[in-house]
């Protein structure tokens, strides 16, 4: 089964990038960074995801996010499903904090259950078919809507949406040119997907 082993986000100044994310969100492993100037405008088709256990814990990830540089595009609140917020880190990428409890069990963590990289796409049933005959398994899978893979031993999960549903969901416009700004490892040969995303093997984004 194919998984995601790391994700390299690709920024101006890695040093700072690496920085903002061990304050904000405590994250180590799961993110690479590297050194990168093409062009991006708008939104760049993805988000990332922390879900977390209870409300106090997303206030707790967003709060240290904010403090560290990031922008609000959502601020916390209650939704039918759950309770989340958005924002914008210094370096342009999306993330999602959130949890489907709507109250608090017990004082604030700063632990989260996965990180979830879910891509904008223009053609779900056909991404969710691509995906799959490159080795991924699906796990959830709700028609042309939206579909998520199993994860086995993966740090980071992959999931699908439609892009102007993504970008709703975000906060911002859909419409967005140039570089994803993403590159994701973990294929046992690297490709592009149809919608531009691309993957590498895990000893190339090493090497990166």
């Amino acid at each position: 089964m194919t998984s995601i082993d790391t994700i390299t986000l690709e920024v101006a100044d890695p040093a700072a990038a690496e920085r903002f994310y061990t304050t904000a969100f405590g994250l180590g492993s799961q993110l690479r960074f590297r050194a990168s100037d093409a062009p991006s405008t708008g939104f760049r088709g993805f988000t990332l995801s922390l879900t977390v256990a209870q409300p106090a814990d997303v206030d707790s990830l967003i709060g240290t996010a904010l403090e560290a540089g990031a922008t609000t595009l959502k601020a916390p609140a209650k939704s039918m499903w759950g309770y989340g917020g958005v924002v914008q880190a210094p370096d342009g990428a999306i993330w999602k904090v959130a949890t489907s409890a709507k109250k608090n069990t017990g004082p604030a963590t700063r632990e989260f259950d996965a990180v979830v990289l879910l891509l904008g796409v223009a053609d779900v049933a056909a991404s969710k078919k691509f995906y799959a005959s490159h080795g991924f398994t699906v796990g959830k899978s709700f028609g042309r809507v939206y579909v998520e893979f199993e994860a086995g031993s993966s740090p980071v999960k992959l999931a699908l949406y439609r892009r102007k549903a993504l970008a709703k969901d975000a906060g911002v416009a859909p419409e967005g040119t140039g570089s994803h700004r993403i590159a994701v490892a973990g294929a046992a040969e690297a490709f592009t997907d149809p919608d531009g995303f691309a993957w590498e093997t895990t000893t190339a984004a090493a090497r990166s």
